[in-house]
Parts: C-alpha cells; sequence; structure tokens
C-alpha cells in the first residue's frame, strides 16, 4: 500500500505505474482517492478548529453564567453562548464520524492501488513476458523414457492419491515409505541449510487473524488462495511469510536488530482456483503442502541487497541437490499489487525438457509495513518503516518432482545427492520395489 500523501503528490506517476501493470480499470481510482482525501483534510482541519474553540467557548459561558446571577440581562447572552457551544458540539461530532467514514473508504481504495515497481523490472502484460536472466548447470535430458512424477513415486510405494481422494477429495496425497522419508529429508535440509546461512528457525502459527491476512497479502489473492475457518475470525495460512510478517504487526523494532532473518517451516494451505494443465496434475498443485521459507525484514537501503542474496541461496540449494536451475525475472504484469520486484528460481525437467517454478523471490518495499503499521525506531529516534521480503527455500512437492527427474537412473532407481544422505540415515539410492 502506498503512502497517501506519496499519491497526493505524485497522482501522475501513479497512475503510469498502474498503466505499466496493465491494470487501466483502476486508473479511476487515483482521482477517487484523491477527492476523498481532499475532503478528509478539510473534515480534520474544521474539526481541529472546533476543538480550539471549544474551551474559549465554555470559558465564555461560565463568565456570562456568573455574570447574570448579578446582572439578568446576561442571561440572554449565556444562553446564545451555550446554543453556540452546543451546535459547535454536534457539528463536531458530524466532522468525527465523517472522518471515520472516509477514512475506512480512502484505506479500501489504497489497498486495490498497487506498488510502485522498482525501475528495472521488464514490462508486459502476463507470465509469458517473464525475462530469463540466467542458468545453473547443464540441463540433461537422459536417453531413456522418464515416467510422470506421481509414476515414479509409486514404484517406491511412495504415494496414494485415491486414498487420499476418498477421504479428502482432489489435491490431497499420502506420501508413503521412502518418498515420505526424501519429503521430509529435504526439508531439514533446507532448515540447516538456512541456519548455516545465519537464518534464525521458527514455527510460526498456521492460522492467522483477518487483519494480518489483510495486512500481508491483496484481496485478489486473498480470495484466490486463502481458506476461512467458518464462525471464526482465522484463515489458514496459504505460506508462512504470512503469519511470520504478522509477527511484527503494530510493532515498534529498534534499528539495532535489523536485518531480522527468519527461517520458517510450515504446512500450507491453498484453494488453488481456476483451470490448471496437465501437467500440474500429481504434487505439483495441490491445497496442502509443506514449505521451508526465508523472511527478511531490514532498512530501505539494504532490501534490494538481500533481493539478490536470498535468490542466490534457493540457487546455491537447488544445485547442492544435482538439480540445474534458472533465474527467471517477473515482468509488471505478473507482479501481485503489493511487491516492488520479484523473481522466480526453475528447475530442469527433464521429462518435459522445460523448466518449471520452484522458488519465489519478492521484495515487497515498505507495502506490508503500513499495512500492518510496523515501524523501526532510528537511533535518532524518528520512526520510519522497514522493507520486508520473503522468498521460498524448499516447497518439497514440486521439490521432490524436480529431485526425482534429475536424479532418476534407467534402471528405475533414484541416487540420492551427497547432501541429503545424512538425513536419509547414509542411504545412497532409492531402489523401486515396482
Amino acid at each position: 500500500m502506498l503512502d497517501i500523501r506519496f499519491v497526493r503528490e505524485n497522482p501522475e506517476l501513479v497512475k503510469e505505474n498502474i498503466k505499466k501493470k496493465f491494470q487501466d480499470a483502476k486508473l479511476p481510482l487515483v482521482d477517487q482517492v484523491l477527492e476523498l482525501d481532499a475532503e478528509n483534510r478539510a473534515a480534520v482541519s474544521e474539526a481541529n478548529e472546533l476543538r480550539a474553540s471549544r474551551n474559549a467557548l465554555s470559558k465564555q459561558v461560565g463568565m456570562l453564567m456568573g455574570q447574570a446571577k448579578k446582572d439578568p440581562s446576561k442571561l440572554q447572552e449565556a444562553e446564545e453562548a451555550k446554543a453556540k457551544v452546543k451546535a459547535n458540539a454536534d457539528r463536531l461530532a458530524e466532522l468525527e464520524a465523517r472522518e471515520t467514514e472516509l477514512a475506512a473508504q480512502i484505506r479500501h481504495i489504497m489497498l486495490q492501488i498497487p506498488n510502485i515497481i522498482d525501475p528495472s523490472v521488464p514490462i508486459g502484460p502476463d507470465d509469458s513476458c517473464n525475462v530469463e536472466v540466467e542458468r545453473f548447470g547443464e540441463p540433461v535430458v537422459p536417453d531413456f523414457e522418464i515416467p510422470y512424477h506421481t509414476e515414479i513415486m509409486e514404484s517406491f510405494g511412495g504415494i496414494d492419491m485415491d486414498a487420499a481422494g476418498r477421504v479428502s477429495g482432489n489435491g490431497f496425497y499420502y506420501l508413503l515409505g521412502d518418498i515420505a522419508r526424501l519429503h521430509e529429508g529435504v526439508l531439514a535440509y533446507a532448515r540447516d541449510f538456512m541456519i548455516n546461512k545465519g537464518f534464525t528457525f521458527c514455527i510460526p502459527p498456521f492460522m492467522i487473524h483477518g487483519n494480518v491476512v489483510e495486512g500481508v497479502m491483496s484481496q485478489t489473492d486473498m480470495d484466490a488462495m486463502m481458506y476461512k475457518i467458518e464462525g471464526e475470525d482465522l484463515y489458514l495460512i496459504g505460506t508462512s511469510e504470512h503469519s511470520m510478517i504478522g509477527r511484527y504487526i503494530d510493532q515498534i523494532i529498534p534499528e539495532s536488530s535489523l536485518p531480522q532473518t527468519l527461517t520458517s517451516y510450515s504446512p500450507c494451505f491453498r484453494k488453488e482456483k481456476g483451470a490448471h494443465g496437465i501437467e500440474e496434475r500429481g504434487v505439483y498443485r495441490i491445497h496442502q503442502f509443506e514449505k521451508q521459507e526465508m523472511i527478511v525484514v531490514c532498512k530501505p537501503e539494504d532490501s534490494m541487497k538481500w533481493y539478490e542474496q536470498m535468490w542466490k541461496y534457493s540457487v546455491e540449494l537447488f544445485r547442492s541437490l544435482d538439480i540445474p536451475v534458472r533465474q527467471l525475472e517477473c515482468c509488471s504484469g505478473d507482479l501481485a499489487d503489493l511487491k516492488v520486484k520479484s523473481c522466480d528460481i526453475e528447475a530442469w525437467s527433464p521429462r518435459q525438457q522445460k523448466y518449471f517454478e520452484v522458488c519465489s523471490c519478492s521484495n515487497l518495499g515498505d507495502a506490508q509495513a503500513r499495512r500492518l503499521k510496523m515501524r523501526v525506531k532510528g537511533a535518532d529516534g524518528k520512526m520510519y518503516l522497514p522493507h520486508t521480503l520473503n522468498n521460498t527455500v524448499v516447497a518439497p512437492p514440486r521439490m521432490l518432482i524436480a529431485l526425482l527427474e534429475n536424479n532418476l537412473q534407467a534402471d528405475g532407481s533414484v541416487l540420492i545427492p551427497k547432501v541429503l544422505q545424512p538425513y536419509m540415515g547414509g542411504t545412497e539410492k532409492l531402489v523401486p520395489k515396482q
């Protein structure tokens, strides 16, 4: 969310940014919010004047009432002053009610106006315009056929989607045996990888209040992703970023404690609305999965440095698992409204002979901080808004797809990367049961 003062002083820049994001339907919002803002400031000014005159009028009434005891002719003047005090009080009550109403309307609109994107973001309407920046590792296409990922898992007796469908419906799964252990091994390795980078490990709440949801994501994303607990002001998190950043709601953070660098484990719950292609069946796009995340809260001047560092951590981790990846810069139309800049890390799929998304790194500037009323107290005593960033460390369902495909051998076995072997009891290779 932008600062209303910024919109007031830079309306054309805000409109141009909306055009760059191909959201022209939102252009009228800028003029609407400025009209409401002007009315609100006028109401605040008038209310302040009435409050300033209130004490003087009250003293005048008291003085006139005292004089009326000795001089009855003053009684009329006292009554007129009392009537003026009441009229002012009634008007002040009207103004205060209007201020509250206007503030709510302004916030509602401001939540819809997208954040200002970084100048380096490529311009384009959708993800087809995302730009490949760099590749890491050599993509390999083996000379044998690679089965679909669920078929690979089934060969180890590692997945049961039929039973999950009976128990929970589509978009769920049971993981079993070595595949379940591999899933947990990947999470444990990712946790330790980030701890070794200096991040503090955290397990957050898996449900959050509605005001936190509003603070960390756009209304569009909320409707498309979040599951609400019926009858309660609680939502299941779609990623631990939601509760991790929500941790700082209404808080003043000492500047000396920045940057806050955290890595968090959580289950994630997503509606996953919309139609998806055949390649997104299996465990690619599901309603429940587990993830290791990285979060940074930092000074504004440090956020781009952290952005670059965070996506590089993802590359380093995937390459340690012998998985080729590439960095893809997200274009303007593919950025969620709160994001200043974002990139995806995509893993190589030998079966599809193309890359697919496994990590998403985002710099959100001060948008979440403003929504959540997070503040930093500087060494000079002044308050400012921090910047927030997030990035996937690993989300094992997709990570498992990449890991299994890239380490599959012609005989159906899967090699376990050396860094994962300690988390698999020293196992070097998975051998199919079927």
